[in-house]
């Protein structure tokens, strides 16, 4: 499975990390069962799946305050995103 990954352009060019470093292998450890080194490459792995899959729900059933709920999941995956590339990148140029 790994030689069907795309690689990181920004990696490639820049030498580090983007925000979206880790989602491919930890899309491939969640395939394998391996939730907690899905969790460890990359940490919003579960905020993600849970909007993706609350937003294909909810194409089908309507909630009272789905708005709400879509953007407040969209903006714990998207802190959960930075904070971890925060923490990533501190730990790697220190």
């Amino acid at each position: 499975m790994d030689n069907y990954m795309l690689p990181c352009l920004n990696k490639k060019l820049f030498g580090i990390d983007c925000m979206g470093c880790g989602l491919q292998r930890a899309l491939a450890f969640l395939a394998q069962g391996e939730f907690a080194q899905a969790f460890k490459m990359y940490p919003a792995i579960y905020p993600l799946v849970l909007l993706l899959a609350f937003w294909g729900i909810n194409l089908f059933l309507k909630f009272r305050f789905d708005t709400y709920i879509k953007y407040g999941l969209l903006i714990i995956t998207a802190m959960t995103m930075i904070t971890s590339y925060f923490i990533k990148m501190h730990y790697l140029f220190n």
